[in-house]
């Protein structure tokens, strides 16, 4: 048996580690980057909520977005109406089977 263990192969090995090593940081930190800080704020908001001021702001935020929802002629479109009306009678046809 051959055995490579001279220090010529132990510093060639040592630098593909170090190569590797700092490759998988800078891969890891650009798709941190690039996935998950885009969605940070969301959870600032999910632990904003535990704070009486910002539930009382994010309330009437949605109070007002649903007044001016309700002023609308037509909430839903069309389409989506057709769709929810199928998804509505699938369910029935569903439920009635049970009985």
């Amino acid at each position: 048996m051959d055995n490579n263990t001279n220090p010529k192969n132990l510093k060639i090995f040592f630098i593909k580690l170090i190569s590797i090593f700092i490759v998988t940081i800078i891969v890891i930190n650009v798709l941190f980057n690039l996935i998950i800080s885009d969605k940070m704020e969301y959870f600032d908001i999910l632990l904003s909520l535990t704070e009486l001021e910002n539930r009382r702001d994010y309330g009437n935020q949605f109070r007002s977005n649903l007044n001016e929802l309700l002023k609308k002629d037509e909430i839903i479109k069309e389409e989506d109406k057709i769709l929810l009306y199928k998804l509505y009678q699938k369910l029935k046809s569903e439920f009635e089977e049970i009985k």
